[in-house]
């Protein structure tokens, strides 16, 4: 089955099920020499299937991930932690409701690209067979399988998640 048949299935699978909003970090110009502070719009919503984000027309691979919550003055023991902070403050002041996930640095991947044999992001077609690499470290493995199990988790969580 190609890729595109396998996603679009995956689609029709998730119809109703939640969606996590898309955002884009904007850094607004200087206005009179002031600095503007950063926010994160939205820029739609996809459903989130671990390394992959589906929308209703596009595939993209996941980028940073943060809850939105007001900015809270801290101290903190890494520089990470500060700008995950930050990131967060960012959405909310881009009007992302508090507490609401929000996906930044996402990547536009080409799945048509893939079926042709190119890789695009973490997929790749592989002896005639659609794969995906679900983990920087981890290996590939079939998109099919891939997707039926992200798909489950999805529409049938675990208790407690």
């Amino acid at each position: 089955m190609s890729t595109n048949a396998l996603i679009q299935q995956a689609r029709s699978r998730l119809a109703g099920a939640p969606q996590e909003a898309l955002g884009e970090l904007i850094t607004p110009r200087r206005l009179f020499g002031i600095g503007r502070s950063t926010r994160i719009v939205r820029r739609g919503a996809a459903w989130h299937l671990g390394v992959l984000l589906l929308t209703d027309d596009e595939v993209l691979a996941t980028g940073d991930i943060v809850r939105a919550r007001r900015e809270v003055r801290r101290g903190f023991t890494a520089e990470s932690q500060r700008r995950r902070a930050e990131l967060a403050a960012a959405a909310a002041l881009g009007g992302i409701a508090e507490g609401e996930t929000v996906h930044i640095g996402w990547q536009l991947l080409d799945v048509d690209a893939v079926d042709r044999g190119a890789a695009s992001g973490p997929l790749v077609l592989q002896e005639g067979t659609p794969r995906v690499r679900w983990s920087a470290a981890g290996g590939f493995m079939p998109l099919a399988q891939y997707l039926d199990e992200r798909v489950d988790l999805l529409l049938h969580p675990p208790a407690g998640a």
